[in-house]
């Protein structure tokens, strides 16, 4: 029997391909040449930001003050340890293509140990082992490919053009994104989305001292470049740009 829902592009797809359309769309002939150089997307990355955040102040922030307020302790450990444990799959397969098999070895055992062993990762049995943070961006990154521009995204917030792809690419091994029930694999969006809004309900007082009377957009953006290893030719990989 067919299944049409499989037609569907999932949330987070869809996301980023709109993303891709509006700020291509978007003019920068009115712009400075200092802001086309450092964020040429600023026309739509303005928009984007202001979207983001009135989602966010009407939707999103309350839902997850009420998941932090309401969820039992052992829920929402439960529920973190969960999406962690379907995060280290797409973790795992970043491991191998930047050559890191040690890593690899050492995620995919968490994988395998959280998943049989901790009920389908709803325990983390495996604290011993290091919870490392891999993405396609910064598979891209590690064999030469430059950030690119500040890039804000809708719903999923700031980023950068090279990350935005990584994303993307991503949602292809992820197990949440090539779920093919499309309510589950929503639903799974949905509460992965409330989760991570909720950790980083205590870094808004950082956000918001570092910002008064500033921009919180700029603000984040060189944040986002003094963190992010990759946007740095040291990350790359010694034999990524060679001929």
């Amino acid at each position: 029997m067919m299944k049409p829902e499989h037609s569907f592009v999932p949330a987070s797809r869809l996301s980023l391909l709109l993303a891709c359309l509006l700020f291509s769309a978007c003019s920068t002939t009115h712009l400075s040449r200092y802001t086309q150089e450092k964020d040429p997307f600023e026309s739509y990355n303005r928009m984007a930001y202001s979207f983001n955040d009135a989602l966010d102040r009407a939707i999103l922030k309350p839902v997850a003050q009420g998941y932090v307020k309401y969820m039992p302790q052992l829920g929402k450990m439960a529920t973190e340890n969960f999406f962690s444990n379907l995060d280290d799959v797409t973790v795992t397969c970043n491991d191998v293509l930047q050559l890191k098999f040690k890593q690899a070895a050492s995620d995919g055992s968490r994988v395998l140990f959280n998943t049989t062993f901790g009920l389908f990762g709803l325990i983390n049995v495996t604290s011993r082992l290091p919870k490392h943070n891999e993405d396609f961006g910064q598979t891209l990154g590690y064999w030469g490919a430059a950030s690119g521009p500040y890039l804000i995204i809708p719903v999923l917030g700031p980023s950068s053009v090279r990350d935005g792809v990584g994303r993307y690419a991503d949602s292809f091994v992820s197990v949440v994104g090539t779920t093919d029930h499309v309510p589950t694999r929503n639903s799974a969006y949905v509460v992965e989305g409330i989760v991570t809004r909720a950790g980083l309900l205590d870094n808004e007082k950082i956000l918001e001292n570092a910002t008064i009377g500033g921009k919180p957009r700029r603000f984040l953006s060189s944040a986002r470049r003094l963190k992010d290893p990759t946007s740095t030719p040291q990350y790359a990989h010694p034999k990524a740009g060679a001929s």
